[in-house]
Parts: C-alpha cells; sequence; structure tokens
C-alpha cells in the first residue's frame, strides 16, 4: 500500500507526457490552482488562458464573476518536479481590461517604453519576512507571551538559541533556486525569527516576477512546515527591527564611466517625488519607517554613502569607482515589486520635473 508521501512523489514521466501547470497571481493574498497540460512547455504564450471566480476573491461581483488569468511567466515546480510548472499570470476582465489589482500589466507597460529598454535596469531585491508559530501568530523561536534578549546577537547568527527557522530559509534558497529564480543569497536578519532573500540581479519585470514566484515557493514551504510567513513591515512594536525590502537598482549608463553623476541625477529626482513613492511602497510602512532601527523618518528624504539611516544608500565601491547602483531602502516588506520596480524606472527614467 502506498503511503501519502509516496503519492505525493510519484514521477508522471514514466506513464504521462501530460504535466501540471500550477497557476497563480501576484498579491499578499497569495492564491493558485492546477491544470492538466498536454506536454512540456517553455513559453508561456503557449499556454491557454484561464479564469476564476473573482467574486471569491473580492475582485468581481457575483453576477459577473469570471477573471480571466494571462499567463506570462514560467518556472519549474520544486514541489511537484519533473516538467510540471508553475506558472505567473496577471489578471483582466472577460473584455480584456486589467483588473485593479493587475499592477504587473502598468509596470509592464513602463518597462516596454523605449527609453527604459535603452537603459537595461537591474534590480537586486532585499525581502525580508518574518516567520510565526502558526496558533499564537508570535515570532518563532520567542517564548509564547514572552521576549528574547535585545536585538545584537541574532544578525547572520548560528546556535539554537540565536537562529530559529534555518531549515524552512534553507528548503526556500534551494527550491527558488530549483525553480529558476535568480536568488543571491539567504541571511538571518536583525530580529529573531525575521530573514532576508535576495532576488538578482534581474532585468526589469523579471525581477518581480521573481520575487512573487519566491514568495508564492516560500508560503508553500512554510504551509508543509506549518509555520505563518508575515511580510507585515513591523510585525512587533517596540525596541525591534522592522521589515523591508530594500530594492538595489542600476541602468547602463550608470554601469558606465561616470555613471556615479547620474545616480546622483536619478536621487535627486527620487527625492522630488519622495510622497508619491512612499503612497505606493506598501501598507503600514509608517510603522516601519521612524528614523530608528535602520530607517529614515517616512516624512524626510535624505541620501548617504555607507548610510542604512538614509532613504538612498550608495555603497562605499560605488562612490570609490565612480559607477556603480544605489539602494533604494523605503519600500515595505509587503510592497508590491511591479510597482517599486517601475516606480523607480519611469522616475530615473522617463520624469522630467
Amino acid at each position: 500500500m502506498s503511503l501519502l508521501t509516496d503519492l505525493i512523489n510519484l514521477d508522471l514521466s514514466d506513464t504521462t507526457e501530460k504535466i501540471i501547470a500550477e497557476i497563480g497571481g501576484s498579491g499578499i493574498d497569495m492564491r493558485s490552482k492546477a491544470r492538466t497540460h498536454p506536454g512540456p512547455v517553455t513559453d508561456p504564450s503557449k499556454l491557454p488562458k484561464w479564469n476564476y471566480d473573482g467574486s471569491s476573491t473580492g475582485q468581481a461581483p457575483g453576477q459577473d464573476s469570471e477573471v480571466i488569468l494571462y499567463p506570462q511567466a514560467i518556472f519549474k515546480d520544486p514541489f511537484r518536479r519533473g516538467n510540471n510548472i508553475l506558472v505567473m499570470c496577471d489578471a483582466y476582465t472577460p473584455a480584456g481590461d486589467p483588473i485593479p489589482t493587475n499592477k504587473r500589466h502598468a509596470a509592464a507597460e513602463i518597462f516596454s517604453n523605449p527609453g527604459v529598454v535603452a537603459e537595461v535596469p537591474w534590480y537586486g531585491i532585499e525581502q525580508e519576512y518574518t516567520l510565526l508559530q502558526k496558533d499564537v501568530k508570535w515570532p518563532v523561536g520567542w517564548p509564547i507571551g514572552g521576549f528574547p534578549g535585545p536585538q545584537g546577537p541574532y544578525y547572520c547568527s548560528i546556535g539554537a538559541d540565536k537562529s530559529f527557522g534555518r531549515d524552512i530559509v534553507d528548503s526556500h534558497y534551494k527550491a527558488c533556486l530549483y525553480a529558476g529564480i535568480n536568488i543571491s543569497g539567504i541571511n538571518g536578519e536583525v530580529m529573531p525569527g525575521q530573514w532576508e532573500f535576495q532576488v538578482g540581479p534581474s532585468v526589469g519585470i523579471s525581477a518581480a516576477d521573481e520575487i512573487w514566484i519566491a514568495r508564492y515557493i516560500l508560503e508553500r514551504i512554510t504551509e508543509i512546515a506549518g509555520v505563518v510567513v508575515s511580510f507585515d513591515p513591523k510585525p512587533i512594536p517596540g525596541d525591534w527591527n522592522g521589515a523591508g525590502a530594500h530594492t538595489n537598482y542600476s541602468t547602463k549608463s550608470m554601469r558606465e564611466e561616470g555613471g556615479y553623476e547620474i545616480i546622483k541625477k536619478a536621487i535627486e529626482k527620487l527625492g522630488l517625488r519622495h510622497k508619491e513613492h512612499i503612497s505606493a511602497y506598501g501598507e503600514g510602512n509608517e510603522r516601519r519607517l521612524t528614523g530608528h532601527h535602520e530607517t529614515a523618518d517616512i516624512n524626510t528624504f535624505l541620501w548617504g554613502v555607507a548610510n542604512r539611516g538614509a532613504s538612498i544608500r550608495v555603497g562605499r565601491d560605488t562612490e570609490k569607482e565612480g559607477k556603480g547602483y544605489f539602494e533604494d531602502r523605503r519600500p515595505a516588506s509587503n510592497m508590491d515589486p511591479y510597482t517599486v520596480t517601475s516606480m523607480i524606472a519611469e522616475t530615473t527614467l522617463l520624469w522630467n520635473p
């Protein structure tokens, strides 16, 4: 008699060419559904559109509930393995209009602008998150109803008394590599139970696709582990670090000789649109951007070299070499990467004050 684990790990390639496509869209409330496809596929345009009940997700009225899924990017499925795939989709009305929560459509328009395409924008996104005990919604490794010792020994730590949830983090790292995500590293964060993974450098809209799929994989792994992942920017009030999604950015001109001057002009533009960016950089960010715990105050824009208390940080290597990239430290951990990456490109490359 087969065990449940045997069936979960069943290799379908021995008996059929059919594959399973797990199809989903973006949003912190991530969801997905699966369908069978007649054979292996690597091009999203070869997949059919599909639909779901938008009235059950708060995205459509009951009397006209169909929302249409357009496949946009394909990744290998680390859960089913074989030729099975994960498919990143965005959502439209039956008439072909993007629904209000579809942030990818507007981002794709910006990233397809010739002025943006020519500059080949690179992004490296540092996604922070917190692992919570399922039934009490309190960070893993913390005593229920109590607190661990103060911050200091936990950042990049090892040891059972300082590092909590490494099995989940390492599983996620390897699953992302398997899926084809350009994940570039992981580390434990300043608050115990909090971790970070980095995606990039990735070009244009692919950075946001990869962050969403990496978040999806993390949700699935924590589901298996019986742990809850939180992208709240300040999960624990008080003298504890919040969670962000620092976004590193460069263009072709910034990476070439004389790029430091281009970087400074781009930062000046970002400062002029500070309020607009803050309003789009994640919900609850005012609880995180206080001017403490390695943040600048939400109402203040400032930049500096190697300054982790700034809105924009420029690395020492960039200053020394006269070219490179900068880091926008303002985005919250729950930000929409389509919105943030495209807005940075729009402000620095297309917007004229």
